[in-house]
């Protein structure tokens, strides 16, 4: 059992935590089936820090459905809902890597047993497959796009871009570009301009194309930053990778799959007939351990 001390301020509760990802895409689990532990922003950032905590892009906090108020409608689809909050503290509505590796813990830990089940998100109640070869597939609902009528553009790099925006539910700027590296090192978000398209913010997403079927992407995460992956901006992509195709080809080749290679690794976002996108791929659990939360932290902003 790894132990772990974030107390710089003074002790707090001791917490019991998993270390996994989604291609690359890292999260920290905290188990609270019960709804016992309130988790601050600055907590948040606290557990999330890469040099002075656990380091993850996100939090995971894993509790029964029918304790939480902004959930407890979904209870009787799913039993368990995945508190998902980003590197900063902010709520996030969905993540497709994150829920893969809740997914898989539920099933590690036997609290589900079924190859099929749902989750309970802030984006809504979330089908679960577990495939024979152990990745797991969720259903990630239906994409549609910003009420804003602007086409958005994207500015990174020293390069400036249209975009297409998508919603799935988290806010996307899908960039097709001809080269990943055309989008700068990332290391600041890119400007998306008119503000008014995403006024909560928005994933931008930078892609290349090979073929309808399979496409290289790069995404920065509003509340992380650059990441490894991201499951909903895959989704984003494959939904926009389709448009396209369907626009050149005169509706007849929109495919049944899109292969999205990433920099931590390859989901398979399939598009149903119902306009469903159905995300597949990998999760892994890395380490588990208690840590010490911090009781106090700098002030919430």
């Amino acid at each position: 059992m790894l132990g772990m001390t974030l107390d710089a301020d003074g002790p707090g509760p001791e917490v019991g935590f998993l270390k996994g990802h989604g291609t690359g895409n890292d999260f920290v689990l905290i188990p609270d089936l019960e709804g016992d532990l309130t988790l601050s922003p600055a907590q948040v950032r606290a557990i999330c820090d890469r040099h002075a905590g656990i380091g993850a892009d996100g939090i995971l906090r894993v509790v029964r459905t029918a304790l939480v108020e902004e959930a407890r409608l979904m209870a009787g689809e799913a039993a368990y809902f995945m508190d998902h909050r980003n590197a900063d503290g902010s709520l996030a509505q969905m993540c497709g890597n994150g829920a893969r590796l809740f997914a898989h813990y539920l099933r590690l830990a036997g609290l589900e047993t079924a190859d099929e089940f749902a989750i309970a998100t802030r984006g809504g109640c979330r089908a679960v497959a577990v495939e024979p070869d152990g990745r797991i597939t969720i259903d990630m609902g239906t994409a549609t796009t910003p009420l804003a009528r602007a086409m958005p553009v994207v500015e990174a790099g020293g390069h400036a871009w249209p975009a297409v925006g998508v919603l799935v539910p988290n806010p996307h700027a899908v960039v097709f570009v001809d080269d990943l590296a055309d989008a700068g090192d990332l290391r600041t978000a890119p400007v998306v301009a008119p503000a008014a398209v995403f006024p909560d913010g928005v994933n931008v997403e930078f892609v290349v194309v090979h073929a309808p079927d399979h496409v290289s992407m790069r995404v920065h995460e509003r509340g992380v930053g650059q990441t490894q992956a991201c499951g909903t901006g895959a989704c984003a992509v494959a939904w926009a990778v389709a448009q396209q195709s369907a626009v050149d080809d005169h509706g007849s080749g929109r495919p049944g799959a899109v292969r999205v290679d990433m920099p931590g690794g390859t989901v398979e976002v399939r598009l149903a007939s119902d306009g469903r996108l159905l995300l597949c791929g990998p999760a892994v659990i890395v380490a588990r351990g208690t840590c010490r939360l911090p009781a106090r932290c700098e002030p919430d902003l």
